[in-house]
């Protein structure tokens, strides 16, 4: 065999090689593996963890998430689980809440949750009962925020259906937190052939 002939062989079992090794790596995350090894499957969508929210006036606002749509109930959405806690203190009064997830849906870096209301304080008392729905979009630390009393003013007032709530118009407080979605991969079923 000569040079050039030897050489093109080499090249095309490389090439090859690295068709299969992306064909492994991109069937591993269509099934849905955990990208951090141990085959472990991811759940299906999730929104998690604790920020401020951003007032010039010096507010002490917090949301706390720890929502969860378990891998089964992945074309379900109303099945996620979980809680997420809110409070809005100033210097004269304040409230908040605990709630009982009840529906999540993320796409790309957005999630709205929402969730009925299972404590709840102060300005907030009302709510007990009721649902409220949260956006919340990921954007790395610069987070921004939405709540389906933004129009009413109170929590509980004008109860969201599951999964909707305002768009995202709060911004995170710098320094304070940060909140992440786990984006959702519906499942479509497939057109006959």
């Amino acid at each position: 065999m000569n040079r050039i002939a030897h050489r093109r062989t080499k090249i095309a079992a490389l090439g090859a090689a690295l068709l299969m090794t992306a064909g492994a790596a991109g069937s591993a995350v269509a099934s849905g593996d955990d990208a951090a090894g141990g085959g472990a499957t991811r759940e299906a969508a999730a929104l998690t963890g604790t920020a401020k929210l951003y007032r010039p006036a010096g507010d002490d606002i917090t949301f706390t998430f720890d929502a969860h749509l378990a891998r089964e109930h992945n074309m379900d959405p109303r099945a996620a689980t979980g809680t997420f806690r809110f409070s809005h203190y100033t210097d004269t009064w304040g409230a908040a809440a605990e709630v009982k997830v009840d529906c999540l849906i993320t796409g790309g870096k957005v999630a709205v949750v929402t969730g009925i209301v299972t404590k709840a304080d102060g300005v907030a008392a009302d709510a007990v009962g009721k649902r409220v729905g949260i956006t919340v979009h990921d954007l790395g630390g610069h987070d921004r925020l939405g709540y389906s009393w933004a129009a009413t003013g109170v929590p509980g007032e004008g109860e969201p259906l599951p999964c909707t709530s305002a768009a995202p118009f709060e911004k995170v407080k710098a320094g304070s937190g940060d909140w992440k979605v786990l984006p959702w991969v519906p499942e479509y079923p497939q057109a006959a052939e």
